[in-house]
């Protein structure tokens, strides 16, 4: 009797609070779920909404299309109790702001940064937004991170969402098909299939920019996370962010997370490469990607809760948050997230590689297809 009256409770705040975040109950724990009304909206002429997924042991998934965002990623921390690992919003409004940081999204049609927005494909140059400085970073102003897909949900645990890219978008070449879908498994894996097909000769490097906090959205620090990457090396960037073309062994320095490390060990340590990216924004070169085992883990030293990372992918980028603001309290539930207080781990082919030759190639041409995975899995 005393979880069906908290029930009834919960369906009454529900039905009062229109616009606001959902709570339900799951094995006598309120959590919180976004509100699919805050969601509901046309935008550019398509339609916005909310996708839920399950899976059996009630880890939820919230995702809207618009920028194929991951919302909410709730998991069992060792204890049981339900906790959501995703930094984002509770409205689609607050997406839309212009600081509102890439939370969750997918991130095309090319992730990370290029340099003085331009490169040179066969004899022609294009030309890119400059949005990061003299550079450009996740595609400038139009990338996918702005767009709304068209989204199909398959069944209770798998959702596809498809974008078309116009020829010139962006400054990118060719008509660019793009469809991503996310599976959540039965054993808490969340599976990112990316594919893509282009009527001419274009760069594709997609990728997803989800904030992991596995203390749990809105705790102040992941520094106290334990994280190791399978890499030997990194890429050394210069002061705008862009790689120099080297690679770099991280061993004897704060890149070495060949061994579980917490993220604030080496952090503030005197490193030009720190400095630059104030704190970590590196990209690493992963020593294995064939989905056979992770290329990263990280722990909670709080929740027990466990994230592996399995790619595809070549490259790793790890970001800690550096340029978060705290002073907004438009986070879910008026969360604030202050620098550090979430990590990106951004499976990916390296920054500029349209520009270095010397880097595994990006380029896309009609009559191939883009396909690539990538896995986080949680464990507690």
């Amino acid at each position: 009797m005393k979880i069906s009256c908290r029930l009834f409770i919960c369906i009454a705040m529900l039905i009062s609070l229109r616009g606001h975040a959902m709570a339900t109950l799951v094995n006598d724990t309120t959590i919180h779920i976004p509100d699919s009304g805050a969601f509901k909206s046309t935008l550019r002429g398509s339609p916005v909404s909310l996708y839920i997924l399950k899976n059996k042991n009630n880890m939820t998934l919230a995702i809207t299309n618009y920028g194929g965002r991951l919302v909410s990623i709730i998991v069992p921390d060792k204890n049981g109790k339900p906790t959501d690992v995703a930094l984002g919003h509770d409205s689609i409004q607050a997406y839309q702001k212009p600081n509102d940081n890439c939370f969750g999204a997918l991130i095309g049609r090319f992730g990370n940064r290029i340099a003085k927005g331009e490169f040179t494909l066969g004899s022609i140059t294009y030309h890119l937004d400059h949005n990061n400085g003299v550079n450009t970073l996740h595609s400038g102003f139009t990338g996918f991170q702005t767009r709304v897909f068209t989204a199909k949900q398959l069944s209770a645990r798998q959702l596809q969402l498809h974008y078309l890219a116009k020829d010139g978008e962006g400054g990118f070449p060719g008509n660019l098909s793009v469809t991503v879908v996310y599976t959540l498994t039965d054993d808490n894996a969340i599976k990112i299939e990316y594919t893509a097909i282009t009527d001419k000769p274009t760069v594709v490097n997609l990728t997803n920019h989800t904030y992991f906090n596995l203390n749990g959205a809105g705790n102040k620090t992941i520094t106290d996370n334990l994280l190791k990457i399978d890499a030997d090396s990194s890429l050394p960037v210069d002061s705008t962010g862009i790689p120099t073309g080297q690679l770099e062994p991280v061993k004897g320095t704060p890149f070495d997370f060949t061994s579980f490390k917490l993220v604030g060990a080496d952090i503030n340590k005197d490193d030009i490469q720190l400095k630059r990216g104030h704190g970590y924004d590196k990209n690493f070169v992963l020593d294995k990607h064939d989905l056979s085992q992770p290329v990263a883990t990280v722990k909670s030293t709080i929740t027990g809760i466990t994230m592996d990372v399995y790619t595809t992918e070549p490259g790793l980028q790890l970001y800690t948050g550096n340029f978060l603001n705290p002073k907004l309290h438009d986070g879910k539930e008026g969360d604030v997230y202050g620098p550090r207080s979430a990590l990106c781990l951004e499976t990916q082919h390296f920054p500029d590689s349209p520009n270095e030759p010397s880097f595994p190639s990006t380029v896309l041409r009609p009559g191939q297809s883009y396909h690539t995975i990538t896995i986080y899995k949680f464990s507690n």
